[in-house]
């Protein structure tokens, strides 16, 4: 029997061995490898021969790291279908004009990027030439996420073809007096031709990832067939230490979408310095990635380092490669040859002696010039590799030099990110490398000229074919005309007039029903868009799992523990509903392409998105700025609002402020409603104005943000009269007065005003109630359904003013003639309803929950803040007295 002791822990396993002497022989075979021709030599058959396990499907751990080599050598590249000689010139004007376009702006002190694209521009111009489909032909075409900083290149390439001009380029970042062009990607600056902004670093891969996932959403729900489209993202390799650059690679791995790539243009060089000084980043993101599920291909080195590989007989070179820092190769980058001698190839005898074969110039092209990514071939095999790939999307580490043919001053140095210009002579430098026809006589003055071969031109007729051939221009945005769609059936909305009678019912509840008849509905039930972060049973949307379905790309391969139950857990290929565990920014990320659909694909969908409201603006404000700026439409539903009405839960959860935050946004349309009908008419109004007929000047591409609330109450039935449905819309209504309420007040008693929005409308009306009868003084009450949309339309009504076109705002059309002061109140900080103090002409006050959270009992959080009943009857009655004694 062999001694336990005897064997190493190494060698424990959990599984039986079969055959433990064929595992000795292995074990011998690997130790004599080792002993005889080094363990570097034992290391590469290890790498080997589990990359050929990999291949033929074994389960195997995946290997995480490969050599710091191209993953496609060099004999397996395919030739580039086109005219490559016609390509380098293409790229050559679009260098040119791009750094020409940031240097002549620099007068002006706009700023604007240089060096990203002159790393990257062969990136784009491969993927531009042979790989990115246009929207003009079969399908919705490519969706493609440019880097941010890299937006020059894109205009100077959108000015070789014809669709931007002189004066456009001129106007980089200066847009007030038009035709100008915005600093990066947005399309709400520029809708026609961005379809994606990027710029906020981290979302543009999250997104992309999310879009990716959509466009299968949208096929296997038999909405559209987008399997045709890919999705392709741009990034920096110092952008991917943003959380949210890989919150969602296990997502994209997962569900197998290999309708994406990732294409990260490995630079080595962040803002301010080294991406990585010390380590090497490509490495690090390749284990990350293949950790995740990712197919990775590295493009490396260009062909200038062929034949350094191939004198690498001993593998000294590639070991060289694996430990020189990312650091280190920046200042290879700007050093001479006898340097890179002696640093790198000293470090080894085998490489000293590879070095005297070499001459300087070989020495300086391989480590100033040949990057992969900066080689069309190279790039042009990176992407077919990907396209071809299936069951996993692909990760492209490209490396390149920052400020590439931008000359010595800018490649490779630290602070190129913040350099805005180039001298004339710097120019002229760069005009003699690229090869461009730019006599000296056109820098007159010393200004920097566009420069443009013709319309006519070679380049230009090889460029607008290959881009013909691919279906039309891009990058693009294309809102296709598409009919208005028609409006739910009126029963769905008219289900809470009546009011819920005996019964509480929360109006996060509400909302909950509502959605659910306008799902059922026979012409758009289907384009509806649930989205959930694992807390749809918080939300009482447990109920739509069995008629839904939740989305799953695999259906349903397991049988649910509560199948036996009427609301099971049902997955399945064509769901309709989004749950996205928990994720608020990967729920948003479905909003954003959900929400714009209707340009993507052309298919106007109507997602809604619910979530615990102190997780929506707070968590995931810079994503709806991108839903905003993106042009998005849908519904964002805040549940459990408010500071007080979520017990228990305490600081962390009470929200006190998304309010606050969501009136900073232009696209956002905010409301607090406080009833099940007021929901029912906010939804009906956004479905018209985001879906249906707009009003002539209306501002379609808005989103609606509604808080909702999880304390059961009584739903009162919807007053009669005239103007209810505009003051529900436009942000205030008068819900009652003290006569109507049945509350007889004395003669000539004194009376205020309410204003109460969401839950907080309730403790105005305990207080209209305990003011008439225990102070003998009348109080109407108004549900203030929106703050925000009240300032926002006084707000207009004030530059209006200022252009000579008087114009009355509708808080004070609604409260004129209102008698005694005014007292606003909400569930929120004062700040909400302070939005609109200055526009009231009666006394105003406000009361709030201003403040931390806490956990308690409602009642007791409303004292603590002084938002009850009895703080409102406290407030009224000092308002009366200081107008009294006034």
């Amino acid at each position: 029997m062999t001694d336990p002791k005897a064997i190493q822990p190494s060698e424990l396993d959990q599984l039986p061995d079969r055959d433990p002497e064929e595992t000795a022989e292995w074990r011998a075979s690997l130790d004599a490898v080792a002993e005889a021709a080094g363990p570097h030599r034992a290391a590469y058959l290890m790498r080997r021969t589990l990359e050929r396990a990999e291949g033929n499907g074994i389960a195997l751990p995946k290997l995480l790291e490969t050599d710091y080599v191209n993953s496609i050598p060099t004999p397996a590249e395919p030739s580039v279908p086109g005219d490559e000689e016609m390509e380098a010139r293409i790229t050559a004007w679009n260098r040119w004009n791009a750094a020409a376009m940031v240097t002549r702006g620099s007068k002006y002190g706009v700023g604007g990027h240089i060096a990203t694209f002159a790393s990257a521009a062969w990136l784009y111009e491969t993927g531009f030439n042979h790989f990115f489909k246009g929207k003009e032909g079969d399908g919705s075409g490519d969706q493609l996420y440019i880097q941010g900083h890299a937006a020059p290149g894109i205009y100077a390439r959108a000015f070789l073809d014809g669709r931007l001009n002189e004066h456009h380029l001129d106007n980089f970042r200066r847009e007030a007096a038009g035709n100008g062009l915005p600093s990066y990607p947005h399309p709400r600056r520029l809708p026609w031709l961005w379809e994606f902004p990027t710029v906020s670093m981290g979302l543009g891969p999250l997104s992309a990832i999310y879009q990716a996932r959509f466009n299968r959403y949208l096929t296997n729900r038999g909405v559209k067939d987008v399997s045709a489209s890919h999705v392709w993202a741009f990034l920096g390799d110092g952008e991917m230490d943003e959380p949210e650059s890989t919150a969602a690679l296990a997502l994209a791995a997962r569900e197998e979408l290999d309708n994406l790539t990732f294409v990260i243009n490995c630079n080595l060089q962040r803002l301010d310095g080294p991406v990585r000084a010390n380590f090497k980043i490509v490495q690090e993101l390749e284990a990350q990635f293949r950790g995740a599920g990712w197919n990775v291909v590295k493009t490396l080195w260009g062909s200038a380092w062929d034949e350094l590989f191939q004198l690498d007989t001993t593998g000294a070179l590639v070991r060289r490669l694996r430990q020189v820092p990312d650091a280190q190769v920046q200042t290879y980058q700007t050093r001479d040859a006898a340097y890179i001698r002696q640093d790198f190839f000293g470090a080894d005898p085998a490489l000293a002696e590879m070095a005297k074969l070499l001459s300087d110039d070989k020495i300086l092209d391989c480590f100033h010039f040949s990057r992969g990514g900066h080689e069309p071939r190279k790039v042009y095999a990176a992407y077919r590799a990907a396209l071809e790939h299936k069951g996993a999307p692909t990760v492209i580490l490209a490396q390149t030099v920052k400020g590439h043919t931008l000359g010595t001053g800018f490649a490779s140095k630290n602070a190129n990110h913040q350099m805005k210009k180039l001298s004339v002579d710097e120019f002229k430098a760069m005009r003699d490398l690229l090869g461009l026809p730019v006599p000296d006589s056109l820098f007159a003055d010393g200004v920097v000229p566009y420069v443009h071969p013709g319309a006519d031109s070679p380049e230009v007729r090889y460029l607008q074919e290959r881009r013909a051939a691919l279906g039309g221009p891009a990058p693009a945005r294309r809102v296709h005309p598409v009919a208005a769609l028609p409006a739910p059936a009126e029963k769905a909305f008219a289900a809470f007039d009546k009011g819920s009678g005996s019964q509480n019912l929360a109006t996060t509840m509400a909302f909950v029903r509502l959605v659910k008849d306008l799902v059922r509905d026979k012409e758009t039930g289907r384009r509806w868009v649930p989205i959930v972060p694992d807390e749809a049973r918080t939300f009482g949307m447990e109920s739509l799992f069995p008629s839904l379905g939740i989305y799953s790309p695999k259906g349903q391969t397991y049988e649910p523990v509560d199948r036996d139950q009427l609301m099971y857990y049902k997955e399945a290929k064509n769901g309709q509903i989004l749950n996205e565990g928990i994720t608020e920014a990967g729920s948003m990320a479905d909003f954003i392409a959900a929400s714009t659909a209707y340009a993507t694909h052309g298919e106007p969908m109507i997602p809604f998105y619910i979530f615990y409201s102190m997780f929506g603006w707070q968590r995931t404000a810079d994503q709806m700025w991108q839903l905003g700026d993106q042009l998005g439409r849908g519904f964002l539903v805040g549940a459990t609002a408010g500071r007080t009405t979520l017990t228990g839960e305490g600081l962390q959860h009470a929200d006190g402020h998304s309010p606050v935050i969501a009136a900073t946004n232009p696209a956002a349309l905010t409301y607090d409603p406080a009833f099940a009908y007021e929901i029912s008419v906010i939804v009906r109004e956004g479905l018209r104005r985001m879906y249906g007929e707009a009003k002539p000047g209306e501002d379609q591409d808005v989103f609606y943000y509604l808080t909702v609330y999880n304390e059961p109450l009584p739903q009162p039935a919807k007053p009669a009269g005239l103007g209810i449905d505009e003051g529900i819309v436009k942000g205030l209504y008068r819900f009652n007065t003290a006569e109507s309420a049945g509350l007889t007040p004395v003669a000539n008693a004194p009376r205020v005003q309410l204003l109460g929005s969401g839950t907080a409308i309730h403790w105005a009306l305990q207080a209209q109630r305990l003011l008439a009868e225990e102070w003998g003084v009348a109080a109407d009450v108004w549900s203030a359904t929106s703050w925000s949309e009240l300032r926002r339309d006084a707000l207009e009504a004030d530059a209006a003013l200022l252009r000579g076109d008087e114009r009355v705002p509708y808080v004070r059309q609604a409260l004129q003639g209102a008698e005694g002061p005014v007292l606003a109140v909400s569930d929120y900080m004062r700040q909400v309803p302070d939005q609109i103090a200055q526009w009231v002409e009666q006394d105003y006050s406000s009361l709030g929950a201003d403040g931390f959270g806490l956990s308690d009992t409602r009642d007791a959080a409303r004292r603590h803040f002084g938002v009850d009943a009895q703080s409102i009857v406290v407030a009224a009655l000092a308002q009366l007295a200081r107008r009294a004694a006034s």
